[in-house]
């Protein structure tokens, strides 16, 4: 196993910049224009925070109760059956992380091509993705360096923008009160749509359950990143779009997608387009990193279950999966220079979705099963915390599979994919005891 290992400061981070990326600079004007109460638009991120708060604390119980790294794949490979679990786990590697590290880079040079004119976005994502790439090969502790300056980096410029648009000389009048239209609201078709892109914008909740092994003190410290983590960004995104209604008019808001932007030129002025545009890049950094680093270890973990996929769990000395690093990358470079991480994002969703369902599914199988597994952790308030994300998660994959009906069918190609490689990747069970590689 691995000797170093990182504080829970880190692995809290990790969740930090796993979730924070662009879609809280972004889905606000798609809700405004479908939804006119404030409190209505507010209580889209309060739900959408306790649904990750629910998915987190549950997560949490099987992360201590089945304590090694790899997330899905592993919960599920020991919950229901290892192809389950090893498809999980392909989907995660293959495209789970290196499509939305494709999105982020890509957004980070249309961001940065302000300040470099002249340079292709998709040069500037691809320097900045090698560059990180590069970063995470020097070993564990330059990895939490990194991830932890960044994600500081990241969390200083929100709480700036935060500070400078409650400063705002002529806000806009807010009527945070729960009215009976406001209520009606709640349980509306525009506010289940806008929950599903919220939801969106909130995943990431579960990064530290990907590196449990890593983590000094797992029993302890992981509930306590995957808690902390996504409480933090719960009341990140609560005061940024509270920022967002209060300094910009909904008119100029409603049906745009650079929401930051606009909010940016109307709390800093002409300049302010700038401004957000540097605070949205440089904060991009930190959920690369924290994606670059996660998404080899899923493959590592598989590789060492798998003595086929062996030369994909190679490790250096420093603790780096350098063999399923390089993997990422080169698919990440494919995606960003085909420009088909879109494409293939849309058409994981539901399989995404669906991994995370049974994950948390699982955890109430696990309690009956083997009530007397040791859980050092037991998530509050069971079984109404996870079946609270059940119930979220289970409307948006009604959701996905509605609105893209094509795209999740073709999502069934890559699950068809990895079961191929999974049946062919298993040797006979008397030979699946060599010992996994350091």
């Amino acid at each position: 196993m691995i000797a170093k290992k990182i504080s829970v400061i880190t692995a809290t981070n990790l969740v930090v910049a796993n979730m924070v990326g662009t879609g809280v600079f972004t889905s606000l004007g798609f809700q405004v224009a479908g939804i006119t109460s404030d409190f209505a638009l507010i209580a889209l991120w309060v739900v959408g925070g306790i649904a990750a708060l629910c998915g987190a604390l549950s997560y949490a119980e099987l992360a201590t109760a089945l304590p090694r790294s790899g997330g899905e794949y592993h919960y599920l490979s020991r919950i229901y059956h290892p192809s389950v679990g090893f498809l999980a786990g392909w989907i995660s590697a293959v495209v789970g992380f290196p499509a939305p590290i494709a999105l982020a880079g890509i957004a980070f040079g249309e961001y940065f091509k302000i300040f470099v004119p002249g340079i292709s976005p998709v040069v500037l994502s691809l320097i900045l993705i090698w560059t990180i790439t590069v970063v995470h090969l020097f070993g564990l502790r330059v990895e939490e360096m990194f991830q932890n300056g960044s994600t500081f980096l990241k969390v200083g410029l929100i709480l700036v923008l935060i500070v400078a648009g409650l400063l705002v000389a002529n806000p806009q009048r807010l009527d945070l009160s729960p009215g009976p239209k406001s209520l009606e609201i709640l349980v509306s078709g525009p506010f289940a749509v806008s929950l599903v892109y919220v939801m969106y914008a909130y995943s990431g909740w579960n990064a530290a359950s990907y590196i449990t092994e890593e983590v000094r003190y797992p029993a302890k410290n992981v509930p306590w990143a995957l808690l902390i983590g996504t409480v933090i960004v719960t009341v990140l995104y609560l005061v940024l779009n509270y920022v967002f209604l209060l300094t910009t008019p909904k008119s100029l808001l409603s049906g745009q997608l650079e929401v930051g932007l606009l909010a940016g030129q109307a709390i800093f002025g002409a300049t302010g387009g700038k401004i957000v545009s540097a605070l949205i890049s440089l904060g991009l950094i930190a959920t690369i990193s924290a994606m670059a680093w996660i998404g080899p270890r899923i493959t590592r973990r598989m590789a060492e279950d798998l003595p086929k996929l062996r030369l994909l769990g190679k490790t250096s000395l420093k603790g780096t999966p350098y063999s399923a690093t390089i993997l990422q990358v080169v698919i990440v470079t494919i995606l960003v220079a085909t420009g088909t991480f879109q494409a293939v994002l849309l058409y994981t969703q539901f399989s995404l979705l669906l991994s995370s369902f049974l994950t948390v599914l699982g955890l109430i199988v696990l309690r009956i099963r083997e009530p007397q597994l040791e859980r050092p952790y037991k998530v509050w308030a069971y079984p109404l915390t996870p079946i609270v994300f059940l119930a979220i998660t289970l409307h948006m994959m009604a959701y996905v599979i509605h609105d893209k009906p094509t795209e999740s069918l073709l999502g069934l190609i890559t699950v068809i994919a990895g079961l191929i490689i999974y049946f062919f990747s298993k040797e006979p069970r008397h030979h699946i005891h060599s010992a996994p590689l350091k």
